[in-house]
């Protein structure tokens, strides 16, 4: 008897863990009927009660995101290629800049190269 009473009060700990660390987690804007911060008060002073209450009052709805997987800031409300500050890359040819520092580099690494061949066959001269 008291392996099964023990075995209740870790899947209530369990549970209480988990909805704290939900409320907590959640958005300030997605709980739903009361303020995130009453939610963590009630969760973390009434356990089994307030975990219940969150996970059928107060939990945020699950939504379901246009346009491929969630990602961190994905609230569905702009398409993928329309999201303000997104980066639009262009067309590398286009770019004289870009491709300036490209050459450069490339000289760059080519002249270490050399250097580093010379001190080989300097060092197995002597």
């Amino acid at each position: 008897m008291p392996l099964i009473y023990g075995g209740f009060g870790l899947v209530l700990l369990a549970l209480w863990i988990f909805c704290l660390f939900d409320v907590i987690v959640a958005a300030e804007e997605d709980c739903r009927n009361l303020p995130k911060g009453l939610w963590i008060l009630i969760v973390l002073f009434l356990p089994e009660v307030g975990s219940i209450l969150w996970l059928i009052a107060g939990r945020p709805q699950t939504v379901t995101r246009p346009g491929g997987l969630p990602y961190k800031g994905n609230t569905g409300r702009f398409p993928e290629y329309d999201r303000p500050g997104r980066f639009v890359p262009s067309n590398p040819d286009d770019d004289e800049e870009f491709l300036r520092r490209c050459r450069e580099r490339a000289e760059e690494q080519r002249r270490a190269y050399l250097e580093q061949q010379r001190q080989a066959e300097k060092n197995q001269d002597q």
